[in-house]
């Protein structure tokens, strides 16, 4: 065999014609279509007829070189031959590993509906609900059963509705399992069969062939022309071929050949079972919209818990109040204080955008990234099948000639010289390139055809032209190999030519593919030709996307920036980034260990991840370090992908984006899951998520703004009038407000330009602003009834009794009055929050408007009605009702005003102030920080964390906690430790005593 040497020699291409450098360049070109120089193989440095190894002994390199150690080696550190295990063998260390599967633990539906009622919101209410049942029970009066019922009532629909979307949700892990091959044939005791792949053990024979997907991985000890397709795993978009002693990944597909190799691991031990175990990592930190609902929730009890401790001492120790009468006004605190109803009204408005997303075929998986999605400022997303099709294609715009053939002669040729079935991926690209596929052997008639493999590393075929009647031969493969064959044009000025071409189709990231053509005498197909001619080279890559492009831009305009993180090669990576237009700022992975180089521009790490454009070369744990350390800057990202190697990152992600088409592991990881090619969908979907946000945001400041409302104002009056309000009534605005505010689900709103946060110093500023003019207009009105006789005087109206006025500041008709004036004005203050300007500017929608309308209705018949001695309110009359509806639109309408003031003044001020702290952080460290306030921690945020986290549970199952270092040359090491640690393990368990 002389092609190895020859080879060699196209490396050199004549010394004394072209420098050494150039030669160098164009052979690490070369190498894409064949394999890489490897180090001779070596055994391990220990006596392998004593297996009772201890795992330090297995990774001393003194010892065991891991990188190199030889398929023999292997087999005697798994204790198993070619002949496969024995069944007593392979039950055994069934037992001793476990199931070839990832396994999920089931979630207790008692348990989970439960876990709803356990956050610091709910254990006020709960604390309510045993105040009323238990403490009230005293001074001759029976348990208040009305508020505990309506308690308890208002804590299991919160929780139902919880509950009965996250039940909704699926089993992420599910989708891992089953992707894992179901069946596999395996050798055992001689004997080939057909198992389930779960049921395969470290150590056993496997066979697989040209459409399978590899079951376990492993190191092949027979190949025969073997290509597989690791993209899923890897992000490599062309197939790698393999030989005796690689591995293979499982959950990678087999492209072309058969092989037979030893499993050497299973599981979660596997390069995909790894990557499941790093999605599971990440479900130990607190999602973004707990982190949110825990600082409006720690806002309200701080605010509940100043006044009910004021009234503790005001109203007992200051006015001397009986047990009984002090708990009723603290109750009335704890209920219309707590925002119970805030966790379940966010996801509702969550659930309704979902599926509104569901129109743009987006379907999303985990309901709380919606509001994540309306606030990322980065989106991270890999190259192969999510900026490109994964699909190879020939450049036509960058085809070289070099003969008297065309640009499509020569792609028409190299289609002759490539398969039309069982094809290759490049046979596959470039019959492709020509369109019609019978065209590749159109007025042919083919004679003789020689298959590329890793030795001749080129294709060739004889054919009869019909035409003619001439016989003919065409070759294409390694640009080193095919202008070595040409002894017809081949001259020192074609070469420079050629080499030329090569390396600047190399700096592109575009693969070289050589075409060369001969015609042979007389009519032996394996007669000698009258030599080969260069006649064209062909451009290979990965194209974009159509709508690839005008998506970036559209992120671009929406405040995203966009970088690309990939697999694939670095100048592979930049020409995608310029095509695109996302610049070629790209850094190899091998960046993120080291840092920027001395001298460089950039002074730390984090800054040289902001400023690129991509990464290329990386590998699960690069992915996911990018992500996270973006994250610590204080930006949300998203991450888009399709592979099982994007799974990690897409789990750390913000919001993990699945393309269509995606495999299901990365599609378990997800967040969202695209279900149309492209990416033109994230850009709806952002538009869409800042829509739900902006109603989510309008109603925490009203939120806010209503416990202020309910806890000052009632303090106050205990404080000024002595005036007891019934608990009970609480409960009925707190009813009808969660009612009404449901709708805002789906109100008609306008997204932002910009990636939307969450200022919650502005949030409070509003709601504060609100809460005391809303309280101010109470304490106005029940100052007046008590004092003054002008209702009276004006309009005629009388209190319980006939009473001009509120002698008697418990009087059960002002309680009445009181509570209609809090209902109305206190619903009505949402069309202020919804709004930017004035509220009529800003049309809401239908079913928004008609709740509060029959709310309102409902509260007014309840006034007129409610005669309930058991919460001592009477029902008043039509006057008073209109007294009050005037009251509180007179109230309304400066509410707009106020918040002008406040934008003008208060909110500007905070802007400005955050504004100057970026700034200065920003000079300090050189890397500029991103809303840093929205990513603030609070106290409470672990005891609003994610209840059902099936990912962790199955990371904890799994138990594969160790991490490896994953640099793409350290494949083979990877594989070289799965055996030594299933070694070890044996080691521990030996199948034969200890000699």
């Amino acid at each position: 065999m002389s092609d190895p040497k020859v080879e060699k020699e196209a490396g050199s291409t004549e010394p004394a014609q072209a420098p050494a450098p150039e030669p160098e360049k164009k052979k690490r070109e070369y190498k894409d279509f064949g394999h890489d120089e490897e180090e001779k193989p070596s055994h391990a440095k220990v006596d392998m007829s004593q297996i009772q190894l201890k795992a330090e002994d297995l990774y001393d390199k003194e010892k065991v070189d891991l990188e190199t150690i030889v398929v023999d080696d292997v087999f005697k550190l798994l204790q198993c031959d070619e002949n496969g295990l024995t069944d007593e063998e392979a039950a055994r260390r069934l037992e001793l590993f476990g199931p070839n599967k990832l396994e999920s633990e089931e979630q207790n539906p008692f348990l989970q509906f439960l876990s709803f009622m356990w956050n610091p919101l709910s254990w006020v209410m709960e604390a309510a609900a045993l105040v009323a049942i238990a403490l009230s029970n005293g001074e001759h009066r029976p348990p208040d059963w009305e508020d505990f019922v309506g308690i308890v009532t208002l804590l299991l629909i919160n929780s139902a509705i919880g509950f009965y979307e996250e039940r909704n949700a699926g089993n992420a892990v599910k989708a891992l399992m089953d992707s894992l091959a179901p069946k596999a044939k395996v050798k055992r005791a001689g004997q080939w069969r057909e198992i389930e792949s779960s049921y395969l053990v470290p150590g056993d024979m496997i066979s697989f062939k040209i459409g399978d997907i590899v079951p376990a991985d492993c190191r092949l000890t027979e190949a025969i022309n073997v290509s597989i397709d690791q993209a899923a795993l890897t992000g490599e978009s062309l197939p790698q071929s393999k030989k005796l002693g690689d591995q293979c990944f499982s959950g990678s597909t087999c492209k072309q050949g058969e092989a037979e190799g030893v499993v050497i691991s299973t599981g979660p031990n596997t390069f995909f079972g790894r990557a499941a175990n790093l999605v599971g990592q990440d479900d130990d930190t607190t999602g973004h919209l707990q982190k949110i609902l825990a600082q409006i929730g720690s806002f309200c009890l701080v605010v509940i818990g100043i006044f009910v401790l004021a009234e503790i001492f005001c109203l007992y120790a200051g006015f001397r109040y009986s047990y009984r009468r002090g708990l009723d006004n603290i109750l009335v605190l704890l209920i219309g204080g707590i925002p119970i109803a805030m966790p379940t009204v966010l996801s509702v408005t969550l659930a309704v955008g979902a599926q509104q997303l569901a129109k743009y075929k987006a379907i999303v998986t985990r309901i709380t990234a919606i509001e994540e999605l309306a606030a990322v400022t980065i989106l991270c997303s890999d190259k192969t099948g999510t900026l490109t099709t994964n699909k190879l294609t020939i450049d036509r715009d960058t085809i070289r000639t070099y003969g008297p053939f065309s640009a499509e002669d020569v792609i028409l040729l190299a289609a002759y010289a490539s398969r039309t079935e069982n094809q290759d991926a490049i046979d596959q690209c470039v019959v492709g390139a020509i369109g019609d596929p019978s065209r590749a052997r159109a007025g042919i008639k083919l004679l003789d055809f020689k298959p590329f493999n890793p030795v001749d590393k080129r294709t060739e075929i004889t054919y009869l032209e019909e035409s003619s009647g001439k016989l003919k031969r065409v070759t294409k493969g390694m640009t080193g190999i095919i202008i070595e064959l040409c002894t017809r044009n081949k001259t020192e000025e074609l070469e420079s030519r050629l080499e030329a071409d090569v390396e600047e189709f190399a700096q592109r990231g575009l693969r070289a593919l050589a075409v060369a053509y001969e015609e042979v005498e007389g009519t032996d197909p394996e007669g000698e030709g009258n030599g080969f001619e260069l006649i064209g080279l062909l451009a290979i890559f990965d194209p974009p996307r159509e709508d690839t492009k005008q998506t970036i831009d559209d992120a671009l305009a929406l405040g995203v920036k966009v970088k690309m993180v990939t697999g694939d090669q670095l100048a592979i990576a930049k020409e995608t980034g310029r095509r695109l237009g996302l610049g070629d700022h790209m850094y190899p992975a091998k960046v993120l260990k080291d840092g920027p180089e001395p001298g460089s521009r950039f002074r730390n790490l984090d800054e040289m991840i902001l400023d690129a454009d991509g990464f290329a070369g990386v590998f699960p744990e690069h992915k996911y370090e990018i992500v996270k350390r973006l994250q610590a800057l204080g930006h949300l990202c998203a991450m888009t992908g399709d592979g099982a190697n994007d799974a990690p990152a897409l789990s750390r992600a913000n919001v993990g984006i699945a393309v269509e088409g995606a495999t299901d592991a990365a599609r378990s990881a997800a967040d969202i899951v695209l279900t149309e090619p492209g990416l033109s969908t994230i850009v709806h979907a952002i538009r869409g998520s800042r829509i739900i946000f902006q109603r989510m945001r309008n109603y925490a400041i009203y939120a806010c703004a209503v416990t202020i409302r309910i806890v000052v104002c009632f303090s106050i009056l205990a404080f000024a009038f002595k005036f007891d309000f019934p608990p009970f009534m609480v409960l009925i605005i707190a009813l009808l407000n969660d009612g009404t505010i449901m709708t805002l689900s789906v109100d008609r709103v306008l997204p932002s330009n910009s990636p939307d946060s969450w200022d919650l110093a502005e949030i409070f500023a509003f709601a504060v602003a609100y809460g005391l003019y809303l309280t101010l207009s109470t304490i106005a009105l029940v100052a007046i009834i008590i004092r003054t006789t002008w209702f009276y005087d004006k309009f005629g109206v009388t209190l319980h009794n006939g009473a001009h006025q509120a002698t008697d500041h418990n009087d059960p008709q002002l309680h009445m009055i009181v509570y209609l004036q809090v209902a109305i004005i206190s619903q009505a203050l949402i069309f202020v929050t919804r709004s930017h300007g004035f509220f009529f500017m800003e049309r809401p929608s239908v079913a928004l408007f008609a709740a509060f309308c029959i709310a309102q209705l409902v509260s007014s018949i309840i006034a007129a009605y409610g005669n309930w001695g058991f919460t001592n309110i009477q029902a008043i009359s039509g006057g008073w009702i209109g007294i009050v509806w005037i009251w509180d639109i007179v109230w309304f309408f400066p509410l707009d005003l106020i918040k002008f003031a406040m934008k003008a003044t208060i909110i500007k001020s905070l802007r400005a102030r955050h504004h100057a702290a970026l700034a200065a952080q920003t000079a300090e460290s050189g890397v500029p920080m991103t809303r840093t306030t929205s990513r603030a921690a609070s106290v409470h945020e672990s005891l609003y964390s994610n209840r059902v986290s099936f990912l962790r549970r199955a990371a904890r199952k799994v138990g594969f906690g160790q991490k490896i270092s994953m640099k793409p040359e350290e494949l083979q090491r990877f594989s070289s430790i799965q055996a030594a640690r299933t070694g070890s393990v044996l080691a521990r368990h030996p199948s034969r005593p200890t000699a």
